[in-house]
């Protein structure tokens, strides 16, 4: 296996231990009722707040039936997730920076699916930024440090998808 291709699964793995360390944390120091937040800088932007979330990002799928739920929260984004792992190191298709943010997407997707399984109160959200009524929010649907490697990898890696494209068409402009 070359360098190139496991090196980024540090992230992966590095990915998944912030994660889970740092859910371990608010689990044993905040109680999950929504009744303790932290301000962290004191000034409404940035705070603590426990949260579980039993179903995907901002809650949507909450009011499906129980039954269906493991197949779309854990089955489906499982078999995503080792499609997109066999993917990354079959494929030489991707550059370095791809790989990277492939790896980073992994490592968060891997967070949530771990809490999905292990945890019934379902995944531990706790990050609560306020948005001072941007896109019509006051603060945006509390996060965890999965969802934030998925997101900004994923747009890391749509950055990098729109570039090549881009480079593509200038070259076959000229």
């Amino acid at each position: 296996m070359k360098k190139e291709k496991l090196l980024p699964v540090a992230l992966t793995a590095f990915a998944v231990a912030a994660d889970q360390i740092s859910k371990a944390f608010i689990v044993k120091n905040w109680p999950a009722d929504n009744t303790f937040i932290a301000d962290v800088f004191g000034n409404d932007f940035l705070w603590i707040y426990h949260v579980r979330n039993k179903a995907i990002a901002f809650s949507l799928g909450h009011n499906l039936p129980d039954w269906i739920k493991p197949v779309l929260f854990i089955l489906l984004p499982a078999a995503v997730l080792i499609f997109l792992l066999v993917h990354y190191f079959k494929s030489d298709e991707f550059s370095p920076l791809q790989r990277w943010a492939l790896a980073g997407i992994l490592g968060g997707g891997f967070g949530n699916l771990i809490d999905r399984i292990f945890r019934r109160n379902g995944v531990v959200d706790f990050i609560s930024v306020k948005l001072y009524g941007f896109l019509g929010f006051e603060r945006w649907p509390t996060f965890n440090f999965a969802d934030s490697f998925v997101v900004v990898f994923g747009i890391v890696l749509l950055f990098t998808v729109f570039f090549k494209t881009d480079a593509k068409k200038s070259q076959t402009q000229r």
